[in-house]
């Protein structure tokens, strides 16, 4: 099927959809199907909606990244997680340790749980 026409909500041609779906309306494409010769109507609409956390996928620098150190934290220590998620930790699934420079274990009080990896 090609798309003959992709129209924005309150466009002409729209107003009927705009009307029954609201803000929940994307767009409006009309389709054609030469084979068949039928032109269809599509939408695509808004189906949930939820906050959205940025995260990097390296929060730290290259530098930090080469100084940091491994720090061990279980699974049910979700206050430590979070506290090391805050102050820039990234997970090292390979060594099953949470990554973070030194200088920040060192402020945060967690130099007991250093571990090599």
């Amino acid at each position: 099927m090609e798309v003959i026409k992709t129209l924005r909500p309150g466009d002409s041609g729209t107003k009927k959809l705009t009307a029954h779906y609201g803000d929940r309306l994307v767009c409006v494409r009309y389709r054609k199907d030469v084979q068949r010769q039928r032109r269809f109507t599509t939408i695509e609409l808004i189906v949930d909606e939820i906050p959205s956390v940025r995260t990097k996928p390296f929060p730290l620098s290259p530098e930090e990244l080469a100084l940091s150190v491994g720090l061990y934290i279980s699974a049910d220590e979700v206050d430590v997680r979070r506290q090391v998620m805050d102050a820039g930790g990234v997970y090292d699934q390979c060594a099953d340790l949470w990554r973070l420079p030194l200088a920040k274990v060192v402020k945060l009080g967690l130099l007991g749980r250093l571990r090599e990896g």
